[in-house]
């Protein structure tokens, strides 16, 4: 009996992490919200993150795409009971509050407003995937992308499918995913958004070439209820660029 328990332990699914996602609007001003928001982020609130417990943490500018300029931070939490106690947590640290009151008391304003969505990981891809490598080799860039369904339905058929192959085809071919999640709390739902990552620009278009023309991709598109048509209504898309002190880079 005691195997069969450990047995079926062992057959659990992995926990699916709470991915947090903020963007950041910025203004050019005389403020210069991009470096005192920087210089935050890298200083006081990454620090004060890890004291917490969280971690890894990205934080990108806008490279290409609409609503510029802005910064946008990216972290994973076990569940969403983690996500509330790291917030329990930076409320209890006194050097982060004293902090942040001196960031906030600066004249001016360090952003113009905050967007935040909460992600659930896929069944495929629970977890957040950090690229290899140090803070020696040469920035990536990293495409995020969200495609919008008509409804709860279409939306897990599309799930199924990065799961039950399309992911694949992406490491196969070179876009590296970063994660995969659906949105659970943000804008434009039902949606799911991901993350892949790129050596440069020109490899995003070689990647984005092969993926087209790949003959199993071929196959899944024409797959009855795997369809674009019937499963996605919108797909919105920007690149952006790790900052030096981004651990995902």
């Amino acid at each position: 009996m005691a195997g069969a328990g450990l047995n079926a332990a062992a057959a659990e699914p992995p926990s699916r992490a709470t991915i947090e996602i903020t963007v950041y609007k910025l203004r050019n001003t005389p403020d210069n919200q991009r470096q005192r928001l920087t210089q935050f982020f890298e200083k006081t609130w990454i620090p004060a993150m890890h004291r917490a417990g969280s971690g890894p943490i990205g934080v990108f500018a806008n490279s290409i795409g609409p609503d510029g300029p802005f910064l946008m931070t990216l972290t994973s939490y076990p569940n969403m009971g983690a996500f509330e106690q790291t917030r329990d947590k930076l409320a209890a640290d006194s050097g982060f509050a004293q902090a942040l009151h001196a960031f906030n008391s600066q004249p001016g304003l360090a952003f113009e407003r905050a967007e935040r969505s909460l992600l659930r990981g896929f069944p495929s891809m629970p977890n957040i995937e950090v690229p290899a490598g140090d803070a020696k080799r040469s920035a990536r860039i990293f495409e995020i992308r969200q495609y919008e369904s008509n409804n709860l339905s279409t939306l897990a058929r599309k799930i199924d499918m990065f799961g039950k192959g399309e992911i694949a085809i992406f490491r196969r071919l070179g876009m590296q995913p970063v994660f995969f999640g659906e949105m659970v709390v943000g804008t434009r739902m039902p949606n799911l958004v991901y993350m892949l990552s790129y050596e440069d620009l020109a490899a995003r278009d070689k990647a984005w070439r092969a993926f087209g023309a790949d003959p199993e991709w071929q196959k899944m598109r024409v797959t009855p209820g795997w369809a674009d048509a019937e499963i996605v209504s919108n797909i919105t898309n920007f690149i952006v660029s790790p900052l030096g002190f981004s651990e995902i880079r």
